[in-house]
């Protein structure tokens, strides 16, 4: 039958006519995966219906109970008589659209009434499977024909039946023994007939999501027909937010869109957008699979236009049902986040004034919206600063983002540091670790870490993961070993396991997690149960460009210096140089080594003396520090030449 009632896409689709017939026992969802389907390849698609429609029979059949005709009172002969003339004058009627979708194709005909016959008259199901054949004799030709003319793809629940058998079941409010076991056999015989190879096509459902299952259909039906597009909202993480009035969902949205990269999209224009696509006057009143449906296939073409996303946020849930059924359609993909904020608050908060956000909540609550929180991946509460907010969206976005390892550690000794640094080490570690740790992570950085650490130049840095109550006890014990240090500049960083989380850290930092996070530089002590974050190489490298900005500015500072610190004025030197050559994809951690890959990289035929006594000359330091300062003010447009 025509779309008419699913969609007509404004799109265009091209190819050889194609009948598309999906099958799979009870409750695997053909009938949904065909619905959608054809709501996404739009105009050039048309449903072929129920196959009641194609045989006059099917009402008396009907009004006499389906089932009692199926099991007890119809022959065999009826039976088999009755569906194969339906699947036949379905294929006869069959219109000339590029995208013909048939739920349940030619081979679910003798799996029918195989499993029918199995019931029936007690015999196994090999036997069952030649009893249907013989029923079905008189149609063979045509049945092959039509048979051969389909793309025959097979849902199937599970690798095992019985798991299979299980699944569709699961699904039912009431079952008999009869249908119980009509379903066991029709299992049976499905798995039958893939080994057969009587279908071009099988997928496992296996408790997927419906898009996830959508996802594999397309991708295999798109390698023999163009008609049918990618299932590109597949790819894509999706956060669903709710809340009452005035709790704060377009200021979540808002921020993850400017902070998180988040598409931000609104529900209700993706609902209308879809409905009107598919001629659906009032998408309200559909039913909530329907309505979430419609949301899904805007979501789908809206990423398809938009290859390049990651992420999107939608809002606003206000509707219990359809959210349910959203989730059943996206699984693991749906993050539905619940925005807690009191009603004295939101009152506060409304601009139209208290009267207004009451109103509004009363229809929210006609719809359900208040009880979306009882389903809700995550409820943020929202009565504090947005400062707040923002830290606790960080959290809950790097959190599913950002990947997490527990490092291995290493002994100080493999830091080839000199033994009075070592001993340093060890003896600090002993003393935040022993009987009670402290602290979460101790780890040194820098060219301590690379076993690059050079007496009289380098600094020894370390890193502190630990909670802000471990601050006494860490500045005591600094104190007592102070004197061992030996005149080395001690750079000590302490940050908590939380602001690591959110990314609440400078680009350094998330430069010095991931090297920690990929194994490069490992610590001399961390917590057994230690999950630390491993930061985003991109935002990683993108963040480092604030380093870069202070670098520059400190540079200039240098350079002015009364009394010439060639040390420094070095070391910031090498730190632009560093992170010019990350946007380049090249990471040098060395100081030296970044200045010498810096310079080859600009013609090292030219400027490869710079680096000649750099270490010890202001002047040649000077001029050297004046060459990256250049490079790094080239990569702006100046003001002259703006226009």
């Amino acid at each position: 039958m025509p779309l008419d009632a699913y969609g007509s896409d404004d799109g265009t689709s091209a190819g050889t006519p194609l009948s598309i017939a999906i099958s799979g026992p009870d409750n695997v969802g053909k009938t949904t995966q065909i619905r959608i389907l054809a709501r996404r390849v739009g105009r050039d698609a048309h449903l072929a219906g129920p196959l009641d429609h194609y045989d006059s029979r099917w009402p008396a059949i009907r009004n006499g109970g389906m089932a009692d005709w199926w099991f007890h009172t119809a022959s065999m002969e009826e039976v088999a008589d009755v569906l194969a003339s339906s699947y036949l004058e379905r294929s006869r009627a069959r219109l000339s659209a590029t995208t013909w979708l048939v739920d349940r194709g030619m081979p679910m005909l003798e799996a029918s009434v195989a499993a029918t016959v199995a019931v029936r008259e007690g015999v196994g199901h090999r036997q069952a499977a030649d009893r249907a054949r013989q029923l079905l004799e008189p149609f063979s030709h045509d049945i092959a024909r039509t048979e051969a003319s389909e793309f025959g793809v097979v849902l199937l629940q599970d690798d095992d039946p019985i798991v299979g058998v299980a699944r569709s079941l699961e699904r039912e409010p009431a079952v008999t023994e009869t249908y119980v076991a009509y379903q066991q056999y029709l299992h049976d015989q499905l798995h039958r007939l893939v080994d057969e190879r009587r279908f071009a096509v099988r997928i496992v459902a296996g408790g997927r999501s419906i898009l996830a299952v959508q996802n594999d259909l397309r991708r295999q039906l798109r390698t023999v027909h163009a008609a049918v597009p990618e299932a590109a909202l597949a790819r894509i993480q999706v956060l669903a937010l709710g809340g009452m009035s005035e709790s704060g969902k377009s200021t979540v949205g808002e921020y993850l869109r400017t902070s998180h990269g988040h598409a931000r999209l609104k529900i209700g224009y993706l609902i209308e957008e879809a409905a009107s696509r598919c001629g659906i006057d009032q998408p309200y009143r559909a039913d909530a699979a329907v309505r979430a449906e419609l949301l899904v296939d805007s979501l789908d073409r809206y990423c398809a236009a938009h290859h390049f996303l990651g992420a999107v946020s939608v809002e606003s849930l206000h509707d219990y049902d359809s959210t349910r059924e959203l989730r059943k359609l996206l699984g693991s993909q749906l993050s539905v986040l619940y925005v807690e904020t009191s009603a004295a608050v939101r009152a506060i908060r409304g601009t139209a004034g208290p009267a207004d956000v009451t109103e509004r909540d009363a229809v929210k609550q006609d719809r359900g919206a208040s009880a979306i929180v009882r389903i809700a991946d995550e409820v943020i509460d929202n009565n504090g600063t947005r400062l707040e907010l923002e830290r606790t969206i960080d959290r809950l976005v790097l959190t599913s983002t950002w990947p997490t390892v527990t490092p291995t550690a290493t002994p100080v000794e493999k830091l080839n540091l000199p033994a009075h640094l070592a001993s340093y080490l060890s003896t600090l570690v002993n003393r935040l670790t022993d009987v009670s740790p402290v602290i979460d992570l101790l780890a040194v950085t820098g060219s301590g870490a690379r076993g690059k650490y050079q007496q009289g130049w380098s600094d020894l840095d370390v890193l502190v993961i630990a909670e802000q109550d471990c601050l006494p006890h860490l500045r005591a014990v600094l104190d007592e070993l102070a004197s061992e240090l030996g005149g080395v500049k001690l750079g000590l960083t302490i940050v908590t396991l939380a602001e690591c989380q959110a990314g609440a850290v400078t680009s350094r930092l998330l430069y010095v997690l991931r090297l920690i996070g990929t194994g490069t530089v490992m610590p001399l002590w961390r917590r057994p149960d230690l999950a630390l974050p491993v930061p985003d190489a991109d935002m990683d490298v993108d963040a480092s460009v604030q380093d870069g900005i202070q670098a520059a500015v400190e540079l200039r500072r240098q350079l002015l210096r009364p009394v010439p610190e060639v040390r420094d004025l070095y070391k910031v030197t090498a730190l632009l140089a560093k992170i010019m050559l990350r946007f380049e994809g090249v990471e040098c951690p060395s100081d030296d080594e970044a200045l010498t890959v810096f310079l080859l990289r600009r013609h090292a035929e030219q400027h490869g003396g710079l680096l000649k006594d750099a270490r010890m000359r202001w002047k040649q330091t000077q001029r050297l520090a004046a060459f990256v300062l250049d490079q790094w003010l080239s990569t702006l447009v100046p003001t002259g030449d703006a226009a």
